[in-house]
């Protein structure tokens, strides 16, 4: 229960101001409306930041593709005192799941004036979730593989070093971890919105389906395997990655 509700609170924090911040860029009438891409990434980055200090009692997963990182990697625990477990890895992939929801719901309280206004349908969706700029399924997977496998690498090295050689510490480790994020947005973003976490993009497409949105539109379910399965190869390919190079 301590994991579960942890991942809750981690991943919602981060889905709360990862979505929230492109709430801010794309919804009408706000403060910060206006094309910003480095805005948006940098948000993200931050929120993640947040979002890892948020959830440190289970070592801040916050993502299906990273606890599956750390499953391929070897892990023996996915965090101080939790087993690798098959019960252990549903507790995660529940937690992130819920939290993210619950993240979008919250966003879309926060922003309900400016969703009820005429903003169109697919800017709507595209605060909530992901989507392409050229719809081709199978180069839109490559590219979340890709993006992915740079953040759980990315991470899984931020732990080695970490935990083996000392030359960085612990206490910093959501740093780096943002910094990741950061630029992949700034990088790799441009083709698909960089989803990289089945849970943030899932969550909150199933919220933008469930919640009463004034002239919302479809959810784009034909595009929601995407970044699921595309973040989830790329977890595996990094986890078996870091276990053969640490």
């Amino acid at each position: 229960m301590q994991v579960f509700t942890s991942e809750v609170i981690g991943t919602g924090m981060l889905t709360l101001l990862g979505v929230g911040v492109v709430a801010n860029v794309l919804l009408k009438g706000t403060k910060g409306n206006g094309p910003d891409w480095l805005m948006i990434s940098f948000g993200w980055g931050l929120a993640v930041f947040v979002g890892v200090l948020a959830a440190s009692k289970s070592g801040a997963h916050l993502n299906p593709a990273v606890t599956i990182g750390l499953l391929t990697s070897g892990a023996k625990e996915y965090a101080p005192g939790v087993d690798v477990t098959t019960a252990s890895t549903l507790t995660y992939f529940a937690g992130e799941m819920v939290g993210a929801f619950l993240g979008a719901v919250a966003v879309w309280l926060a922003y309900k004036q400016h969703y009820d206004t005429d903003t169109e349908a697919a800017v709507k969706l595209g605060t909530f979730s992901t989507g392409p700029e050229i719809r081709s399924y199978g180069w839109n997977l490559v590219t979340e593989v890709i993006g992915t496998f740079v953040l759980v690498f990315g991470i899984l090295s931020v732990n080695f070093i970490s935990n083996n050689d000392g030359a960085w510490p612990s206490a910093l480790g959501p740093l780096p971890v943002a910094l990741i994020v950061v630029v992949i947005g700034t990088s790799l973003g441009g083709p698909t919105g960089y989803a990289i976490n089945p849970a943030r993009d899932l969550g909150p497409r199933i919220a933008h389906a469930v919640l009463p949105i004034k002239g919302k539109g479809t959810s784009d379910w034909s595009y929601a395997w995407v970044p699921v399965v595309g973040p989830l190869l790329g977890g595996v390919i990094a986890g078996t990655t870091a276990m053969a190079l640490y």
